[in-house]
C-alpha cells in the first residue's frame, strides 16, 4: 500500500466533504465502493478472493477523509505496487474539483448592536464555544467586547492602510492660546499612550527625573497577555534601578526546569524528523503581569508621575515647542487635552498612530494570539508543571495556517496556554482572533487531554502580535516630531519570541538612555528621535525564516510542508550545543553561527531554497539579499569598532555631549546597535545611564 494523494480541505465541516466526495464525485472510471469514511475505486468486475489479498493486493484506490484541528484532510492509498488505471488523471480531478468545490473562505465577524443585545447573544450565533466558554472566564463578557472591538480595529486599518485614520495633525510655530490661557512650559515631558509596556518605560524615565503621564484605555493593571522571559534578561530591570532583586522575584509566578520545541512530523520525511528541542533557559520564568504593572506604576507615582486610566486617546496637535495630546474619559465621555515636550506611542497593533506613520508597510505580518489562565482542572499526569513547551504544533497546515501552541506552568497550578499562526497581513484575510477562539475551544482537548467543562478558567489572553520586515535600520518610521513609537507600535521584534515585551525589556537601556540625551538636549524633532529604535541586524535577516511559516493567502501547500521545515531547522538547533540553540531563539546569533546553519539546513534538504521562493516569491527574496548584505556590513563594522569605541565614547562624553548633542546622540546610537543590538543587556552603556542618575540625584 502506497500514499500517493494528501490534502488539506480548509473547511471545519468534514461530513459535508465527505458526502460530495461519496455522492458527487465522479472518478471517470472505475467502480465506487462506499466506506464510512470516503470510497475505495475498483476495476468494474475486479474481485479478489479473501486469502489471496496479502500476495496479490487489488488494483485499488482507497480514498477517505478525517478531521483534526477542526479542518478536514483527505488521503488517497494505492492498494497494489502498480498504479491504478488512469491514476494521475483520477488524482488531478479530484484535487481540482476540492479546491473549487470547497474554496478557502475567511468569514466576518457580525456586525452588532449592543444596545439591543449582550455580546454573548450577538455572537453565539456564529462562535458557540466561544461565547459558551467566555462565559465561565471572569470579566469574560468585557474581554470577549474588547477581542471584538480589537478585531474589528485590525481589520479596519489592513483594510485602509492607504488613508489610515488622521490622527496626528502637524502645525507650523506654537498654538495660539485662548484669553483665559497663559502661555508656559508644557505640563509634562513626556505622555505616554497604552499602559502595559508603556508603563515600564515610563517607570524609568521618571526614576530619571522627567515628569510623566500615562494614558491608558483599560482599567490600570489589566492585561490581555501573560508574560515569560529568562532570568539573563529580566536582569536589564535590576541593572536600571527600576526594580530590586527582591522585587523581581516577587513577580516570578514560576520558574520552570525545561522548555520543549516539537513540532508534528508524522507526514515529515524520516531524515528531516526531529527530536524534541530542550531550552531550559528560553522564557522560563512566568511572571506575575499585572503584579508588574501595579509594581511599575507604583513607581511611576512614587517618582511624580501621573496615570490616567479608562482615558481614550483621540487625537495629537504637534507644534514647534510641544504637542497637545487630546483624550476622552470612556465613563462620562468628556474630553480633555494636555500638553507635553514628547508623546511616546506605546498602544501596540491597535494604534493608529502606527498606521499613519507607514501606511500600508504599518505591519508586513502578524501573530494572531489567543488563549487563556487555567487555574486547574487538569487531570494528574496530563501535564507536568515544573515544564513548559515553547514551540509545539500537533497537525499539519489547518484552513490555511500553521498553528502552533505555547504552554506555560504559573503559580500553583495554573497553566498559560497560547494558540497562535504566523500571518501575512492581508486585506481579505486579515486574521481573526475570534476564529481562532473558536479553534482554541475545539482543539484544546486533542492537544492536551481535558474535559474543557472541569476546567477553571482564570483569564483570557489574546492580541495581535505585528512584524515588520526591515530592509534596515531606516526602513521603519518610529518617530515624527515630538512623536516616539515603543513595543508592539514600533513592530521591530523577533519573528520566533514574537513579543514586544521581550523587545522592549531587552533594549530598555537602550531606548531610555537614548531617550534621556534627546529629552535633556531637546533633540526631539523626527531626525532625532528616529535614531532611538530597539532594531537589530541579526533579527532582520531572519525575517524570512517567519516568512516560511505563513501560508499565503488563497494558497494551497501541501499540508505537511511548514511542519517540514521546522523540524528541519529546529533539528540543527537540537545537534547544536544548548548556547547556540538559546543564542538563537533569544536573537543573539551571530553572522558565523547564521551562515553556519543556513548552509547546513540547505544540505540537509536542498529543497527548502526551492520552498522559501515558492512561499515569499522574487521580490522578497530580492529585498532579503538587502537584509543580508546589510547583516553581512553590519558585522564587519561591529568587528572592527566594538573594541574600542565604547571605551572612546566614555572619555570623550564630558567634552563632546555638552559641544555636540546631536552628534553624540548618534555616536550613542551607533554604539548601542554595535554593542547592545545583539539582545545581550551591555553593562558597559547601561553605566552611562546610572552615571546620569547619580548626576541628577547629585544636582536634585
Amino acid at each position: 500500500m502506497k500514499e500517493i494523494l494528501y490534502l488539506e480541505i480548509p473547511v471545519p465541516d468534514t461530513s459535508a466533504v465527505r458526502q460530495w466526495l461519496q455522492a458527487e464525485f465522479e472518478p471517470g472510471t472505475g467502480e465506487k465502493v462506499l466506506t464510512p469514511d470516503g470510497f475505495r475505486l475498483r476495476m468494474m468486475g475486479n474481485t479478489v478472493s479473501q486469502g489471496s489479498i496479502s500476495e496479490n493486493l487489488p488494483p485499488e484506490l482507497s480514498i477517505f477523509v478525517w478531521s483534526v484541528q477542526r479542518t478536514t484532510y483527505l488521503k488517497a492509498f494505492r492498494w497494489s505496487s502498480q498504479p491504478f488505471p488512469q491514476e494521475k488523471q483520477i488524482l488531478k480531478r479530484l484535487t481540482n474539483e476540492i479546491r473549487n468545490r470547497f474554496p478557502h473562505h475567511y468569514p466576518e465577524p457580525p456586525a452588532i448592536d449592543l444596545s439591543k443585545q449582550s455580546i454573548f447573544e450577538a455572537l453565539a450565533p456564529y462562535y458557540p464555544l466561544t461565547v459558551k466558554y467566555f462565559q465561565k472566564i471572569p470579566n469574560g463578557e468585557y474581554d470577549l467586547k474588547r477581542a471584538y472591538w480589537w478585531e474589528q480595529r485590525w481589520r479596519q486599518g489592513v483594510r485602509n492602510p492607504q488613508k489610515p485614520r488622521q490622527v496626528v495633525f502637524s502645525h507650523r510655530g506654537d498654538r495660539e492660546l485662548g484669553a483665559e490661557e497663559q502661555k508656559g512650559n508644557p505640563q509634562y515631558d513626556l505622555i505616554y499612550i497604552g499602559g502595559a509596556l508603556g508603563v515600564i518605560h515610563a517607570a524609568v524615565m521618571a526614576k530619571l527625573g522627567y515628569k510623566v503621564l500615562l494614558v491608558e484605555r483599560l482599567p490600570f493593571g489589566r492585561m490581555n497577555r501573560e508574560w515569560n522571559i529568562s532570568r539573563d534578561e529580566i536582569q536589564s530591570l535590576i541593572n536600571l534601578g527600576l526594580l530590586t532583586p527582591a522585587e523581581v522575584e516577587s513577580i516570578i509566578a514560576r520558574e520552570y526546569k525545561d522548555g520543549f520545541n516539537k513540532f508534528f512530523d508524522a507526514y515529515v520525511p524520516q531524515n528531516l524528523k526531529a527530536p524534541v528541542l530542550h531550552t531550559p533557559t528560553v522564557l522560563n520564568l512566568a511572571l506575575n503581569s499585572e503584579k508588574l504593572l501595579h509594581l511599575c506604576g507604583q513607581k511611576l507615582r512614587t517618582a511624580g508621575g501621573e496615570i490616567w486610566d479608562e482615558t481614550e486617546f483621540v487625537k495629537a496637535d504637534i507644534y514647534t515647542s510641544e504637542v497637545v495630546v487630546t483624550v476622552q474619559n470612556l465613563g462620562d465621555r468628556t474630553q480633555k487635552q494636555v500638553s507635553g515636550r514628547l508623546l511616546v506611542d506605546a498602544m501596540g497593533t491597535a494604534s493608529p498612530i502606527a498606521w499613519q506613520l507607514n501606511g500600508s508597510r504599518a505591519f508586513d505580518s502578524v501573530c494572531p494570539t489567543v488563549g487563556a489562565v487555567v487555574e486547574r482542572g487538569f487531570e494528574p499526569g496530563v501535564w507536568d508543571s515544573q515544564y513548559g513547551d515553547v514551540l509545539n504544533s500537533h497537525g499539519d497546515i489547518s484552513r490555511g495556517r500553521q498553528l502552533i501552541w505555547e504552554l506555560f506552568p504559573g503559580a500553583d497550578e495554573e497553566l498559560t496556554i497560547y494558540l497562535f499562526h504566523y500571518h501575512q497581513v492581508n486585506a481579505q484575510n486579515p486574521g481573526s482572533l475570534l476564529e481562532m477562539y473558536e479553534d482554541f475551544f475545539t482543539i484544546l482537548p486533542e492537544y492536551r487531554r481535558c474535559d474543557l467543562d472541569k476546567l477553571v478558567w482564570k483569564k483570557a489572553t489574546f492580541g495581535y502580535i505585528p512584524g515588520h520586515f526591515s530592509v534596515d535600520s531606516r526602513d521603519r518610521t518610529v518617530a515624527f516630531d515630538r512623536l516616539i513609537a515603543i513595543g508592539d507600535a514600533a513592530s521591530l521584534q523577533s519573528p520566533l519570541v514574537f513579543t514586544g515585551f521581550g523587545s522592549l525589556v531587552r533594549n530598555l537601556a537602550r531606548l531610555t538612555t537614548l531617550l534621556d540625551v534627546a529629552l535633556k538636549h531637546n533633540l526631539l524633532s523626527a531626525q532625532h528621535l528616529n535614531r532611538i529604535r530597539a532594531f537589530q541586524n541579526n533579527i532582520a535577516v531572519t525575517w524570512m525564516f517567519s516568512k516560511g511559516m505563513m501560508v499565503p493567502t488563497g494558497k494551497n501547500l501541501p499540508p505537511e510542508r511548514i511542519n517540514t521545515m521546522l523540524n528541519n531547522f529546529f533539528g540543527l538547533l537540537a545537534d547544536e550545543s544548548k548556547e547556540v540553540a538559546d543564542d538563537f531563539i533569544k536573537d543573539r546569533f551571530d553572522w558565523l553561527t547564521f551562515n553556519r546553519l543556513a548552509l547546513k539546513a540547505a544540505r540537509k534538504n536542498p529543497a527548502l531554497l526551492l520552498w522559501i521562493w515558492e512561499l515569499a516569491g522574487a521580490k522578497d527574496l530580492l529585498r532579503w539579499t538587502s537584509n543580508y548584505f546589510d547583516f553581512t556590513r553590519h558585522s564587519l563594522v561591529s568587528t572592527l569598532l566594538s573594541g574600542w569605541l565604547p571605551n572612546l565614547l566614555r572619555r570623550f562624553r564630558p567634552w563632546l555631549e555638552p559641544r555636540y548633542p546631536a552628534l553624540w546622540l548618534q555616536l550613542l546610537a551607533i554604539n548601542y546597535s554595535l554593542i547592545a543590538g545583539k539582545g545581550r543587556p551591555d553593562n558597559k552603556v547601561v553605566k552611562i545611564t546610572t552615571e546620569q542618575q547619580l548626576q541628577k540625584s547629585i544636582v536634585n
